[in-house]
């Protein structure tokens, strides 16, 4: 099964492609970035185009999303919540069910500790994945929301 997690952000949107068998492996990652000088219109528009471009290279199967989390301020929450709505949009325009983990949950299924270090959830990932190089955090995120999802929903 083919699997997209997504660590959702206004400047810095995670994704990781994983096929989960006949083994577990990454297809790609990266990080979506957005300037922060751009009107949101335009930033989250970026961030539909580039995941929609990412499903046009890979047959996904599932899709996951990290939960939102409490943010520094309601501002902050707010710009959060509108990015993440797109990558739902992006989601269900593609015909997925798309499941959702709160980051607590997350850290949890990779790493065995709800309270883990973003650091130790981006080595558990590679120990899972069998990366040789360090990835970006929010991509090692993303990595892990969809490991979640294989952990949860397969058998």
């Amino acid at each position: 099964m083919i699997v997209l997690g997504v660590d959702p952000g206004s400047h810095a949107t995670g994704y990781g492609v994983i096929n989960t068998s006949p083994t577990m492996r990454m297809l790609e990652g990266g990080v979506i970035r957005t300037s922060s000088k751009a009107p949101l219109a335009e930033r989250l528009h970026s961030i539909h185009e580039k995941l929609t471009d990412v499903f046009s290279r890979h047959a996904i199967e599932a899709m996951a999303v990290e939960d939102l989390f409490n943010a520094k301020n309601a501002r902050s929450s707010l710009i959060l919540g509108h990015a993440r709505g797109v990558i739902l949009l992006t989601g269900a325009q593609a015909g997925l069910e798309v499941e959702s983990y709160a980051p607590r949950e997350v850290k949890l299924a990779v790493t065995g500790t709800g309270s883990a270090a973003k650091e130790q959830v981006r080595f558990m990932v590679m120990r899972i994945l069998g990366l040789k190089e360090e990835p970006p955090l929010d991509m090692s995120d993303a990595l892990a929301v969809a490991l979640t999802y294989k952990n949860r929903r397969i058998r």
